[in-house]
This record gives structure tokens, sequence and C-alpha cells, in this order.
């Protein structure tokens, strides 16, 4: 890292009707460094690297480059000036190779009419060189010729770093990188970033992980209520600092609870079987109960069946055999709606697929699983006044940052779209929660606020299952700790004998 800055921003102010996103914010941007941006949801980070990349423009404020005032229009103008750009959702075409996705918008054409893009025919072998050029350069392991459907998360998301790169990045913005990876492809984008700032590529890196960014990040950005709040270095900083800085208030990150009191057998699952979207066995002769006030929790590696597990469960995917049963009553093949009336409450994995109607309101998206009952609805008409009363309180309980409870689910930020899951599924009086993933691209303090939550759930006689692939989310949380590996449940211990060691040995997938 040198002492050059090679991007500011002096003054961003972004407004949208009814909400003041970025406020004077100012940044700057080392060469060679990672500087890692801080803050809760809806503090106006995304707002903020928008405005960098040119999908937004500033109200007021600049935007510098090497010392050199630019004018964005768009992204075009951002790759023009060496800034890219890797969304948390990945711009990827599936069915293409990864040379075809890398040279969409900037094909390269050879033959006679190769100054005429349109006629010329397309150099993919040229391309695909090059990408094996990126790839060596930066440590960046990757085949041009695989299909982006055949790739892990992982292995998309160098797909789409070494994009850039091609492009002549020397600015890259990751946002949210590691919050779809498993923590073995986080540890070795870790691996890549540092490659890339060791050969002068800038890194801005957001994201809700503190421990994350005390372990990458060269300095430390923080934004709260869209107004920069201060700059710090991992040298300096904890995670109880760090808490403390994004939300305004002294966060406890560890999860307060009581003994669980177990009751009856709330969900009984015997020799479960759930086949992939390929036809596989992803789930293979599963055993285990939940029992009424207790958390079991599910611990793996993501891939191992944790999903299809899930879905089976909650009437979104085809059980092939064995048996589910909710409070007595069979449950094996049952629909997503008739689970939902025997009491259970999910927190899907997806919540832009499962969880929410994007194109819908934020008001009908938090009555989606109860708007044909009463109040909600008398018959066929439905009662907006209720529903609209019902998504005010639920908002502000929940903390859902929003302008309206009318603004579309689509329009909010990940973790706030989240926040609208959560509140739909404990608002109402639930006997199961199944909750997987349920602070995924949360910020800190709403991962408090959920882990409280559904520590009431549990004290409140909820029987709950809970998959997550954050181990320390798993051993803070659970009173049991279930260990899936390729489809299998390893072995299911007690809180008091799931020592980090232990369950990630069970996780590789060594019975000890």
């Amino acid at each position: 890292m040198t002492d050059t800055p090679i991007l500011e921003a002096r003054g961003l102010t972004k407004r949208f009707p009814g909400v003041l996103a970025n406020d004077a914010v100012d940044l700057t941007l080392m060469k060679g460094e990672v500087l890692a941006m801080l803050g809760e949801n809806g503090a106006g980070k995304t707002t903020l690297m928008n405005m960098l990349y040119g999908l937004y423009h500033p109200d007021e404020g600049e935007i510098l480059v090497n010392g050199r005032v630019l004018t964005m229009n768009s992204p075009n103008d951002a790759i023009a000036a060496g800034i890219g750009m890797v969304h948390q959702h990945f711009m990827l075409i599936p069915v293409m190779t990864v040379t075809e996705n890398i040279m969409l918008g900037v094909e390269e054409t050879r033959g006679l009419l190769a100054k005429l893009p349109m006629l010329g025919r397309l150099n993919r072998r040229l391309v695909a060189s090059r990408i094996q050029n990126l790839s060596q350069q930066y440590n960046l392991v990757i085949n041009p010729n695989d299909k982006i459907k055949d790739l892990s998360v992982g292995i998309q998301q160098r797909a789409e770093i070494i994009k850039a790169l091609y492009r002549k990045a020397d600015i890259l913005i990751l946002d949210e990188p590691t919050a779809v990876l498993t923590p073995q492809e986080a540890d070795e984008l870790f691996v890549i970033m540092r490659n890339l700032t060791a050969q002068g590529v800038s890194i801005i890196f957001i994201t809700h992980k503190l421990k994350e960014v005390l372990a990458v990040a060269d300095r430390i950005a923080v934004l709260r209520g869209g107004k920069m709040v201060g700059t710090t270095s991992p040298a300096e900083a904890t995670e109880i600092s760090l808490a403390e800085m994004m939300v305004g208030r002294k966060v406890i990150l560890q999860v307060e609870k009581g003994t669980a009191h177990p009751g009856q057998t709330m969900l009984q699952v015997d020799d479960l079987v759930v086949n992939d979207d390929r036809g596989q066995t992803a789930v293979s002769g599963v055993s285990f109960e939940v029992r009424v006030g207790e958390i079991l929790g599910v611990a793996g590696v993501q891939g191992n069946g944790q999903r299809e597990l899930v879905e089976g469960l909650t009437g979104l995917r085809h059980v092939e055999s064995g048996s589910v049963t909710i409070l007595g009553q069979d449950a094996t093949h049952a629909s997503s709606r008739k689970i939902t009336e025997m009491g259970v409450a999910h927190v899907p994995e997806d919540r832009e697929k499962h969880g929410l109607v994007s194109t819908y309101p934020i008001a009908d998206n938090l009555v989606l699983n109860q708007y044909y009952r009463p109040p909600f609805a008398n018959g066929p008409i439905i009662n907006q006044e209720a529903i609209e009363q019902e998504a005010k309180a639920l908002v502000a309980k929940y903390d859902v940052r929003t302008p309206s409870v009318y603004t579309t689910a689509g329009s909010l930020s990940g973790g706030n779209k989240q926040k609208v899951v959560i509140a739909r599924e404990f608002s109402h009086d639930i006997k199961l929660l199944i909750a997987n993933q349920p602070t995924r691209g949360v910020d800190v303090g709403s991962i408090e606020f959920i882990h409280n939550q559904i520590v009431a759930q549990r004290d409140a006689g909820t029987a709950v299952l809970l998959v997550s692939a954050e181990l320390d989310e798993i051993l803070s949380l659970a009173d049991r700790v279930a260990v899936m590996f390729d489809g299998r449940i390893m072995k299911i211990l007690p809180a008091a004998e799931a020592t980090r060691e232990r369950v990630g040995l069970l996780m590789a997938g060594s019975d000890i």
C-alpha cells in the first residue's frame, strides 16, 4: 500500500423521496489497500457504492480518481475510469461459459471484418487466453470453458472478479462478497484479495461480518444513518467497538439465554430421503426430533443437504421416502399452506425466491401467510386497513428501514428484506419455527435482535429448528447440535459437548 489516494469521494449526497440516503459523505481509498465499509442495514452503504459505480448520480459532491474529477452517467463511465463492482447477487448468465460471460459487452472479433464487430467472428480463444493469464497472475483458479451453472458459488465469484479485471479495473468494490460463501470459500477469497492488493489493486469491501473486517482490512470506515461517523484500523478496533460505531449503542454480541426446559416432541423426522434439483440424493436417511422449548441447531458446511432438508420439511420439495410428523400429525407430503396452518413458521434460506414477492408492497408481504384469514379478509373481501395497521406495527417493532409500508419489498436493502421475513413469520402464534440462515446479510444490531427473538420463541414454548452455516450462531443459540455432512446426520450433541473443535471435525466428515 502507498500513500497515494486512488479514489476520493467529497461531500457525496443522495436523496430519494422521504429518505436522505447519503449526507455529505467523504471517503478516501488508498492505492493497494483493503478499505472495509461497515454500517447497519439502511445506513447508506449500497447507495454510496452505486454512486461510485455510476448507477446513481449524486445530488451533491464529487468523485475523483487519481486526482481527476469524474462525471459518471453510467457504469460504463466507472469502468472506463478503472472501477469494477462485484455485486452480492452475481450478474452472470448460467447457460454461458466463463469466457462468454466475461466477453459480453467487450467482444473480441477476428477476420477481415474485425473492425466491424457485428460482422466479425467472436474470438473466444483470445479471450480465454487472457482469462488464463489473469487467473495465473492473481491466483484466481478457473476454467474459462466451464459453464457458470456447473460452478460452485465461490468459483462464480472468481468469474465476476476476473470480469472486472479483464476490463482493466484497478479499483474493486466487493458488495457483501462472503454472504453466499462457505467458510472455506471465504478464506480463499481473503487470500485472493491479498494477492490483488499486493499487485496494486485497491478494494472496497462491504460486509456485516466484524471478524472478517478485523482479519482482512487495512482501514475501516463506518456509515450510520447516511453519514460517515468515523474511520479506524484493525489494530485500534475490536468487534465490540465496531458494533457500537455501527449502531450508536452498546451491543451484546454473546447471546444471553437461560437453560432450556424441553417438553413433548413437536417435530419427528424418520429416515427422511430428499433429492436435489438434479434428482440425486441430497438428504440420506435422516432422523431426529425437535421438542417444545428447545433449539436444535443444524451445523454443516453449506451444500451438505441442509437446504433440501428444510424444503422437504416445509412442503417446498418432494419427500422421496421416510416420514415427517408435526405434533402427532403426518406432514410428509403436506402442502406449504397446510404446514403453515399446522403452526409452522419458516424463514427460508433464499429470501428472494421463497421469502418475498419483490414487486409487492411491504404491507402485502407481511401477510403472505395470513392474507386470506380474518382480520385481513372477510371471505373474498380484503381488509386493506387491517393489513396496513399490521404492517405499520411490524415495521416499527422489527425496525424495518423504509419510508412507507407501501414501498416494494424489492427496493429494500438485503438486511431489511430479511427483517420483513422475520417479522411476518414471528408475528403469529407458532408451534414450530424452522429458520434457515436467519441472519444472513443482516447487520450486527439486527443479528442481536433476531437472536433474542429466537430465544424468546423457545422460552415461550416453541420448538425451534435452526439451520446455519455460521458455526458461532449455532454454538451460541442451540441447546443440541446436529452436524450434517454429505446428506447425513453425523451426530447429535448436547450443547455442553459441542465444542468448536469437535463440531468442526464432524463437519468435515470425521466421526469421533
